[in-house]
């Protein structure tokens, strides 16, 4: 129970989820604006504008350099772990999405009964990506400063 406790007592850990769930949230405003349906599917989706991805580890990172020091090993490793997401996100899981939804219209031309089609929403642009990490920025600094 201790654990738990100390968890939910985190401040680098809750300003990090917190950072996400406003990401996942700006995109159903998003998708809501364009559509004109609200799709709660997308709190737990990934790729779209901005990346939760990167929300999350900017914060993350941004909060232990807050705590710990900018100069600190823990900032150091965040810092590091945040750049991997983001290169990944806009690199390897976007040529990933590009690559499922070629997959996706050779099944359709070649009439290949399939459950469902692959998912193709996995990455995301430079600029989502750059839109996260300024939105998980933002958050951690005015969690720091306000809270």
């Amino acid at each position: 129970m201790n654990i738990i406790i100390e968890f939910l007592h985190n401040r680098i850990i809750l300003i990090s989820i917190a950072s996400w769930a406003v990401a996942q949230f700006i995109k159903i405003i998003i998708d809501l604006i364009t559509t004109k349906k609200i799709d709660w599917e997308l709190m737990l989706s990934s790729g779209g504008m901005p990346s939760s991805h990167s929300s999350f580890v900017c914060s993350l990172a941004v909060s232990t350099g807050l705590e710990c020091g900018f100069d600190s090993v823990y900032f150091a490793i965040c810092f590091v772990l945040a750049f991997v997401v983001m290169y990944d996100a806009a690199g390897v899981r976007r040529a990933a999405g590009y690559q499922a939804a070629v997959i996706n219209r050779v099944i359709d031309m070649l009439n290949i009964n399939m459950d469902e089609k692959l998912k193709e929403l996995l990455g995301h642009t430079p600029i989502q990506v750059t839109a996260g990490a300024v939105l998980g920025i933002v958050i951690a600094a005015a969690a720091y400063v306000f809270i």
